[in-house]
């Protein structure tokens, strides 16, 4: 089922203990071929003790609650060099990942150097969260980027 087709359907939040087994079970062979755990669906319906059938019939059908919520947040510190247009070469390379900003907070600048904290929206984002680390790391003029937090 396309992500499209998901979205116009209706949902509900149900608690676990009120699952049929067979959807707890798909959930659970689910998650093992996400992680890798077994390599194939019927690794997995043979591990959770669940026929192949019931697992086809409910793995477009039920899900975690967590992989339907959309929006992800992260923020992100860095150690900058006090240079003209620092700021704005960071905030392009964020932007062109697909990142949203959310905030930003700087400090004045002390002896050459600034902080700065962004909180990004990276619901959109084109690249891997390490990939984007790794461009921000990349820029001369940063000296640390640290993840100080992310969530739903």
């Amino acid at each position: 089922m396309k992500e499209e087709e998901i979205l116009d359907k209706k949902f509900y939040l149900v608690r676990e203990d009120v699952l049929p087994e067979a959807m707890k079970k798909t959930l659970d062979a689910k998650e093992m071929l996400e992680r890798g755990k077994v390599e194939s669906v019927w690794d997995a319906v043979q591990k959770v003790d669940l026929s192949r059938s019931a697992f086809y019939k409910y793995r477009d059908t039920v899900f975690p609650f967590h992989t339907i919520v959309k929006e992800r947040l992260i923020t992100l510190f860095f150690h900058l060099e006090d240079r003209s247009g620092t700021l704005s070469q960071l905030l392009g390379v964020v932007a062109s990942s697909g990142c949203n900003v959310l905030t930003i907070h700087q400090t004045i600048p002390l002896q050459g150097r600034a902080n700065v904290t962004l909180s990004l929206n990276t619901t959109d984002m084109a690249i891997e969260i390490e990939e984007l680390l790794a461009r921000l790391r990349r820029m001369e003029f940063v000296e640390k980027v640290e993840v100080l937090g992310s969530g739903a």
